[in-house]
């Protein structure tokens, strides 16, 4: 299972949506757009938004961490993060 997310350390946004997939358990690869601009343009490119977090697992879009909440309180999260 991948877990990746583009990240800003300043976003309360990134925090959260982080806390959710580590209390889940997930080992998340953090980008941090602030450290390099390509990856941003990256973000933005694989997401089509221009928002952080943008959060991907096993490289299926999820959103931002809005998306990410509804989706686990559809206990849609836990399937994808037990691939």
């Amino acid at each position: 299972m991948s877990v990746e997310m583009y990240y800003m350390p300043s976003c309360p946004y990134c925090k959260r949506a982080l806390d959710l997939l580590k209390s889940k358990g997930a080992d998340v690869t953090i980008y941090d757009v602030n450290q390099d601009a390509k990856l941003w343009e990256e973000s933005k490119s694989r997401s089509g938004r221009d928002t952080v977090p943008q959060i991907f697992i096993n490289d299926q879009h999820i959103g931002g961490c809005d998306d990410l909440v509804a989706l686990n309180a559809k206990g849609g999260l836990d399937p994808l993060l037990a691939k």
